[in-house]
């Protein structure tokens, strides 16, 4: 066996596994790995921010990872599943491609993107990572690879999107990128004063490609959802500044800032927070400004800051991310931000997006047409009940909970999935997915 003893976390770092890892770089190897494996779970990156492919047995796929082709013309591309979506627009960027849906990070894994079914700015127009899935190859439980898409073996394609990798080892996949002119992006940024109003403004920006605010949850009475809009499109030649224009597809590398260590548990509490959402809030001193950034920056901008995961503290922290459906959101929100404040937890990484119509045949993918609210708690010993207060709320509006980002809900936010049933792959998973005594 190629396998050794390793622990592994995954982004929020909590918790914590001690797990038998191996890492194939060829099919044989893959292949060899799983035949001596009772039960396993795939992993990418590891940039998930639950206790998603956290397991006893480990495939660490990100050796996987090789660009199978590319057409230049049609910008189809096929992909090993450990390729990360920066190695996806390093190669597609520079020919006039784009990612047609990514989520906040560049550094996820083509396979993580699927077996999570990720979703962007863009969901509103454009819907889930899924939807520009061509075909993928699946590991199953037998050991046979499958190829999977709408019209071979579609039950498996719809279960293995969104699911969680219950269904098997996505081992590559082929998927349709989006023709863009320039690596640039029109945005404007959009102060609001209230939860009332950012609602109103993506309600009235329904027709921008993209959408997304971040929102200062620690707001009480007529400042409750305090926010920034930012919302975008891709810049046409036209209408980049004149110091673009002549490599309007390549961008200048910058360099990146690293956060050396792991911050001191008391760096980050309830007053830095408020600091530092009172100060976001007011950097803008206009309602609306308009510019245009790089691609990186719109849809990037904490990769710009390697290891700002510990800022959090060596405890680590959980990202909290539910959908609520239309008719309540606004009520819902409220409610889960009156609880957040009351608690003294606040979040300083809080994004609201609006989602449309998912398509109903990704049965396992998270997105109802309504809003999402995403936010970061640091791990303490009050967490849990906040969590569970939360939990509470996106039930009472029959909302669901995203499996991606869970690390101590219990099974009531996931009623939506429905898991293949693989002996092989499940046994090891769903406990620690849908697990109550979390903690």
């Amino acid at each position: 066996m190629s396998f050794h003893k390793k622990t592994i976390s995954n982004w929020g770092n909590y918790p914590e596994v001690e797990a038998q890892v191996s890492h194939p770089a060829f099919e044989a190897a893959l292949l060899r790995d799983f035949k001596d494996s009772d039960s396993l779970l795939a992993r990418g990156n590891g940039r998930c921010y639950g206790d998603a492919a956290l397991s006893d047995t480990v495939i660490d796929m990100t050796s996987y990872n090789k660009i199978l082709a590319f057409d230049y013309l049609t910008g189809i591309m096929t992909c090993q599943a450990g390729t990360l979506l920066a190695d996806v627009l390093e190669l597609s960027v520079p020919q006039g491609f784009f990612l047609p849906v990514t989520p906040g990070t560049k550094f996820v894994s083509v396979g993580g993107a699927i077996a999570a079914d990720v979703h962007g700015k863009n969901h509103h127009v454009d819907g889930c990572f899924s939807e520009h899935v061509l075909e993928f190859q699946l590991l199953g439980e037998e050991g046979n690879l499958l190829k999977c898409s709408r019209e071979r073996n579609a039950e498996l394609f719809w279960a293995t999107v969104g699911g969680m990798g219950l269904t098997g080892i996505i081992t590559q996949a082929t998927f349709q990128l989006k023709p863009i002119e320039t690596a640039y992006i029109t945005q404007d940024c959009i102060k609001a004063k209230n939860l009332k109003e950012i609602m109103r403004l993506f309600e009235e920006s329904k027709q921008w490609t993209y959408s997304v605010a971040w929102i200062d949850c620690l707001q009480k009475g007529s400042n409750q959802g305090r926010s920034i809009m930012m919302r975008g499109e891709h810049a046409t030649i036209d209408e980049l500044p004149g110091k673009h224009k002549g490599a309007p597809l390549n961008l200048r590398r910058k360099g990146k800032k690293t956060v050396p260590f792991f911050f001191p548990n008391f760096t980050l509490n309830k007053y830095t927070v408020k600091v530092f959402n009172f100060l976001y809030y007011f950097k803008q001193l206009k309602r609306t400004i308009s510019n245009v950034v790089d691609y990186d920056t719109f849809f990037y901008p904490l990769d710009s800051i390697l290891e700002w995961n510990r800022i959090y503290g060596k405890g680590g922290f959980i990202q909290y991310q539910m959908a609520l459906p239309l008719a309540s959101s606004e009520a819902g929100l409220g409610e889960l931000l009156d609880a957040i404040n009351r608690s003294g937890q606040g979040s300083f990484l809080a994004v609201l997006k609006l989602f449309g119509k998912n398509n109903p045949n990704a049965f396992n993918s998270f997105p109802i047409e309504g809003y999402t609210l995403a936010l970061d708690f640091k791990v303490n010993s009050k967490l849990p009940d906040l969590v569970r207060e939360l939990d509470s709320i996106v039930k009472k509006h029959q909302g669901r909970l995203y499996l991606a980002k869970d690390t101590m809900s219990c099974r009531d936010g996931f009623d939506y999935f429905r898991p293949f049933g693989s002996r092989k792959f499940d046994s090891c998973q769903q406990e620690r997915l849908f697990g109550c005594s979390r903690s």
